[in-house]
């Protein structure tokens, strides 16, 4: 899969001002705000930026955080991570693998199989339905 490169201007045109603060600029979303922190479908969440495909609505679960939780990644070539030491805490930041966007964290308290959760940005996420 080949790297999408844009300018911040040619983000900025394309994405919303919120899904740029959160998504370009490692910003985040209030807990409990996001569109995606209840949503019950079935199908893929993709990323804004590029639409990578990111999570099922197979892993997603009620973490109690204020954001979706995912327990795992479509694919793990579809996420990087990255040490994130701002706000005075160390997490494992998660990206997009296509487009570098800023998705949210990664915890080591999440359910099995994985025991991680993935806390991800709505913002972040465009929504596919399952095709019946």
């Amino acid at each position: 899969m080949d790297k999408i490169k844009k300018t911040d201007d040619e983000w900025k045109r394309e994405l919303s001002p919120e899904q740029y603060r959160i998504a370009r600029a490692k910003g985040t979303e209030p807990p409990f705000t996001g569109k995606y922190y209840h949503h019950k479908e079935d199908g893929i969440y993709r990323c804004a930026c590029c639409g990578n495909p990111l999570f099922s609505s197979d892993t997603k679960y009620e973490s109690g955080s204020g954001w979706p939780s995912f327990w795992a990644p479509v694919d793990e070539d579809k996420i990087e991570t990255e040490m994130d030491a701002s706000h005075g805490m160390l997490r494992t930041e998660i990206l997009c693998s296509r487009c570098d966007a800023h998705l949210g964290h990664v915890f080591p308290d999440g359910p099995e199989p994985t025991g991680l959760r993935y806390c991800v940005n709505s913002a972040s996420l465009d929504f596919e339905k399952a095709k019946e």
